[in-house]
C-alpha cells in the first residue's frame, strides 16, 4: 500500500514548463505550440499531508498533530475503518459542512494542489472545496470550482493557486448533510513565478483544465493562431473561448461571412455545418468576435469556424451584445490599453425569434440558457501578467439567451466570481492570489 501511495504521489507532481518570450507588437496570430495548456512551470519541492500520522476518532472539533503540522479538524476525524477510502491506512473522514484546516502557514510560491476525494462507504454525494487564508487564518476564500465527491474510488482533483508568501487551505464540505466524503494526500507543489508569453491567448490560465485527449471530450482544448478554447463535444459548441485584444489585432479587413465546419476536430465528434442553425430562430454567434480579428483576412476567417459559435438570441447577438463588444473594442483602440477576453455559455434552453428551444440541428448542438464574458483590462505594455494588479479594469457579464434582453449590456454586469459559482470554473488561475481574490470580486461601474 506504501508503494501505491508513493507511486500516486510522483504522478501528481508531473508539470510543463513554459518558457516567456519578448512582447511583439507587430500583427501576427499566435504561433501553434505543442498543445498544452500554459499552467505550471518546473516544481522544485512539495509538502504533502497523508493523514498517516495522528488520531482523532470523533466529529467535534479538536486539533490534532499530523505529519505536516497540526491541523483543526471540524466536523471530521481521522478513518481507519474498511469503508474509509484511503491510499495508505488512515484517511480525513468530513460530515456535514465540516472543515480540515492548517493551523500554519506554509511561506513559499504555492502554484498547484492536489486532493484525492472519495465518498465514504455507501453514502451518496456531496460537494467540498478547497479555500485559502492569507491572514494567518481570519478569512478563507475558495480557490477554483466546488468539487463533487461521487464515487468510492479516491480520484484526484488539482487546483492552481499561485500563492505567494504565507498562505494556509481548509477543505470545506459544502453539502450532502450526512452523508461522509473521505479526504487523502493533500499535496502542494510549490514553483517558480509562472511564465507565460506576452499577448499568449491564455495568459489568464486555462478556467476548466481542458486537456487534448479525446477522454477530455466535453472538454477539450483547441489551440488556435487567433483564440484558444475549451470544447464539448456533447452540446456542439465551446465551453469558453480565450484570446487576446490589442490594437495589432484591428485593421481594415471585411467580414468574411464563411461560415464552415471545424475540420481539426476530431473525426468522432459531430462537425457542426454553417447550415445547422437555419430556420432555427437562432443566430450563429460568435464567441470571438469577427470584428476582434480585422488584422487580415485569415485572422477574420478564422472566427467563422463553427467551433467558435453557440445558437444566440438574434437581438441578445446583434444588439445587446454588439454594443457590449463594441464597448471592449473601444476601450482598447481609445484608451491605450489591451484586453485579455474569455467568454462562454451554460445552461440548456433559450428563447430565440422562433421561441424557445433547448436544441437545434437535430438534437447535436445544445441551446445555451446563459451567456457570459469577461475580459481584463489594462494599458499596453510589456510583461503582461506581472502587470496585472488590482488596478485592473474588469468587465464580466451573464446575460440570459433571449430575444426580449435589456438592449443595455451594463444591466448584466457582475463580478467573475458569480461566473466562477455559475459554471464551477476556476478562473485567472495565473493571476497571484492576492490580485486574483480583488480581481475576481469587482463589479464594473464605468
Amino acid at each position: 500500500m506504501r508503494k501505491m501511495k508513493a507511486g500516486l504521489i510522483a504522478a501528481s507532481l508531473i508539470v510543463i514548463l513554459f518558457a516567456s518570450c519578448k512582447k511583439d507588437n507587430t500583427v501576427q496570430p499566435n504561433p501553434t505550440p505543442t498543445p498544452t495548456p500554459p499552467t505550471s512551470p518546473t516544481s522544485t519541492t512539495s509538502i504533502i499531508e497523508d493523514f498517516e500520522k495522528g488520531t482523532k476518532t470523533t466529529y467535534p472539533s479538536a486539533n490534532v498533530t499530523l505529519n505536516t503540522g497540526s491541523w483543526n479538524l471540524t466536523d471530521a476525524l481521522i478513518g481507519t475503518s474498511s469503508s474509509d477510502a484511503k491510499i495508505g491506512s488512515q484517511s480525513a473522514r468530513i460530515v456535514n459542512t465540516g472543515t480540515v484546516t492548517m493551523n500554519f502557514d506554509v511561506d513559499s510560491e504555492a502554484s498547484t494542489i492536489t486532493v484525492y476525494h472519495a465518498v465514504y462507504g455507501t453514502d451518496g454525494a456531496s460537494t467540498w472545496g478547497l479555500f485559502a487564508s492569507i491572514d494567518g487564518g481570519t478569512t478563507f476564500t475558495q480557490v477554483g470550482g466546488t468539487i463533487t465527491s461521487a464515487s468510492t474510488v479516491l480520484t484526484p482533483v488539482n487546483f492552481t493557486v499561485n500563492i505567494s508568501g504565507k498562505v494556509r487551505f481548509q477543505i470545506q464540505k459544502l453539502s450532502g448533510g450526512a452523508n461522509q466524503i473521505n479526504i487523502d494526500n493533500i499535496t502542494i507543489n510549490y514553483y517558480a513565478a509562472i511564465s507565460v508569453p506576452d499577448n499568449d491567448h491564455l495568459l489568464l490560465g486555462n478556467p476548466s483544465d481542458a486537456k487534448t485527449s479525446l477522454e477530455s471530450g466535453n472538454n477539450f482544448l483547441m489551440i488556435k493562431s487567433y483564440y484558444k478554447l475549451s470544447y464539448n463535444s456533447s452540446r456542439g459548441t465551446p465551453n469558453w473561448v480565450s484570446w487576446h485584444l490589442f490594437t495589432g489585432d484591428l485593421g481594415t479587413a471585411s467580414r468574411s461571412n464563411n461560415f464552415r465546419p471545424d475540420s481539426t476536430l476530431p473525426p468522432s465528434f459531430y462537425w457542426v455545418t454553417q447550415n445547422d442553425y437555419s430556420g432555427s430562430g437562432f443566430d450563429r454567434g460568435h464567441n470571438c468576435p469577427s470584428a476582434d480579428r480585422t488584422s487580415s483576412v485569415e485572422a477574420n476567417s478564422a472566427t467563422f469556424l463553427m467551433s467558435n459559435m453557440i445558437p444566440q438570441a438574434p437581438n441578445n447577438n446583434q444588439i445587446t451584445w454588439g454594443r457590449m463588444e463594441d464597448s471592449i473594442r473601444s476601450y482598447v483602440t481609445n484608451q491605450g490599453n489591451e484586453a485579455f477576453i474569455q467568454m462562454g455559455s451554460y445552461g440548456v434552453g433559450g428563447v430565440g425569434s422562433n421561441g424557445s428551444a433547448n436544441t437545434v440541428a437535430g438534437g447535436n448542438v445544445t441551446v445555451p440558457a446563459f451567456i457570459w464574458k469577461l475580459a481584463v483590462i489594462i494599458p499596453n505594455g510589456n510583461n503582461d501578467l506581472n502587470r496585472i494588479d488590482t488596478s485592473a479594469r474588469v468587465i464580466a457579464v451573464i446575460i440570459p439567451n433571449i430575444n426580449t434582453v435589456n438592449s443595455s449590456w451594463k444591466t448584466y454586469r457582475t463580478s467573475v466570481n458569480a461566473i466562477q459559482a455559475a459554471t464551477g470554473y476556476s478562473f485567472m488561475p495565473n493571476v497571484p492570489f492576492a490580485i486574483r481574490k480583488v480581481l475576481m470580486a469587482k463589479v464594473d461601474t464605468k
